[in-house]
């Protein structure tokens, strides 16, 4: 793309001097930090594993823009904070976005457009999204230098809200709009599954048979890692957890509350009552018993937290099959699903795997595994590269606004790519930091040159 010299922009003066601004900075990027990102992909070599699961049905002939460099560019692009595929009509010609999707920099072929990013979308296949979500399962097994002893697969799910006639959207009455409804499971922090559902099914479908291919792989890998299935009382379901008793899985599920586990646990809701009104303060007593609905095979440990504030009775109830004291359990183990919810808002507003506007169903979960694999490059700087530092849990949306929304001049030459970076930038001791950090790559002697920061 040639560069043009633009007409000048004339602001208010400062004392005796004009204000102008201009359009003739040459190559500007305002995502410089995506070079951390390079750093991260090149060593988990995410975008030529996902390439190689997709079949492109192109003739070679007539192939401008590759199908990995499309990749890259989308999955960039949603880690930056580009949602929509209307954006690329500018970032098409970034030359930060250039050099992570292709390794170079050339003004004068842009990246793909929209149209053609959406035709791409639009021929991803059912088996092919089922190979990306093993392509998830197998980065997990790989960020271990050594077989864990134990691990917590987290299940949930969540609404995706819809504004249009998409395939199958459905009204959900306890979400009270049209929605999917995709089950994610996560381990710590780690995501294994992202698999988009229409809500028109019970919220467990399918979570039984994703946690035996789980627990099948993993096994296969470390035999004796302990599992361990948490989830809320959307997934106590009895032949589930008969399933997990009889492969050796550890389970603490929540249990919905009915009349008969409040007339079993009454004198504990009671006792906690009456000595809240004693004393005034805050009450939690925990208590267990077996129970079993009248559809459960047999009965099972259930563990009840009797609590009463000043907002009145809050009971709960959870099935486990897990060893331990009933406080510890709820406390220690089960309570801590909660950071779950933290990794799926990641997902959902910081990543936009909520953007399913497609009308096609498989073109949506295909824009969800984008967004799973752009989680997976922003979870691995934090784990990798951000460890020890002040951002050491800093969510997506924080990382993206201090270290990759940065502004930068890039010059390349035949031998160099330089971006110069301010040096007003507040955060360019932890940069260097964070590049330390991350495991030696070929990056820094690219194909191209020598890629190199300047702050100065």
């Amino acid at each position: 793309m040639t560069e043009r010299t633009t007409e000048r922009i004339d602001f208010a003066r400062a004392g005796r001097k004009d204000v102008v601004a201009d359009f003739n900075g040459g190559r500007i990027t305002s995502d410089a930090g995506m070079l951390l990102l390079r750093e991260v992909e090149r060593g988990l070599r995410l975008f030529d594993r996902i390439d190689a699961l997709i079949r492109d049905p192109r003739d070679p002939r007539w192939i401008i823009h590759e199908q990995r460099t499309m990749i890259a560019q989308r999955v960039a692009a949603i880690a930056c904070g580009y949602e929509d595929l209307n954006d690329h009509d500018a970032l098409r010609d970034d030359p930060l976005f250039q050099l992570l999707a292709r390794d170079k920099v050339d003004q004068e072929q842009p990246l793909a457009s929209p149209p053609t990013l959406c035709r791409l979308e639009n021929r991803v296949g059912r088996d092919e999204l089922i190979r990306m979500n093993a392509l998830l399962v197998e980065m997990f097994i790989e960020s271990f230098d050594a077989p864990p002893e134990e691990i917590v697969l987290d299940f949930d799910a969540t609404d995706d809200p819809l504004h249009g006639d998409q395939i199958g959207r459905f009204f959900h009455g306890y979400y009270d709009c049209y929605c999917f409804l995709p089950l994610y499971v996560f381990c710590g922090d780690q995501l294994l599954c992202a698999y988009l559902r229409s809500s028109k099914i019970d919220g467990a479908k399918h979570a039984w048979a994703i946690l035996a291919l789980l627990t099948k792989r993993l096994r296969e890998i470390w035999p004796d890692v302990k599992i361990t299935f948490r989830g809320d009382s959307g997934f106590c379901r009895w032949r589930m957890l008969r399933w997990c008793d009889n492969n050796g899985v550890r389970y603490i599920v929540g249990l919905a509350k009915n009349k008969r586990l409040t007339a079993i646990g009454q004198f504990e809701i009671d006792a906690a009552h009456t000595q809240f009104i004693l004393t005034g303060a805050k009450q939690r007593m925990f208590s267990e018993f077996l129970y079993g609905a009248n559809t459960w095979d047999r009965r099972r440990r259930v563990i009840q937290k009797s609590e009463h504030t000043s907002k009145g009775a809050n009971t709960r109830y959870i099935v486990t099959n897990m060893p331990g004291d009933a406080q510890g359990l709820y406390d220690n183990i089960y309570c801590a699903r909660g950071e779950m919810e933290n990794r799926i808002k990641e997902q959902q507003r910081m990543l936009f795997a909520d953007r399913t506007s497609c009308h096609e169903f498989h073109a949506n979960q295909f824009r969800l595994m984008l967004s799973s694999f752009a989680y997976v490059l922003m979870e691995t700087l934090r784990r990798a590269a951000l460890a020890g530092t002040e951002m050491a849990r800093a969510q997506c949306s924080t990382i993206r606004e201090k270290l990759l929304k940065i502004g930068a001049r890039v010059v390349v030459s035949a031998r160099r790519i330089v971006l110069h970076l301010s040096s007003g930038y507040p955060y360019a001791a932890l940069l260097r930091a964070i590049r330390e950090n991350l495991a030696p790559a070929s990056a820094q002697e690219a194909v191209h040159g020598t890629l190199a920061f300047d702050t100065g």
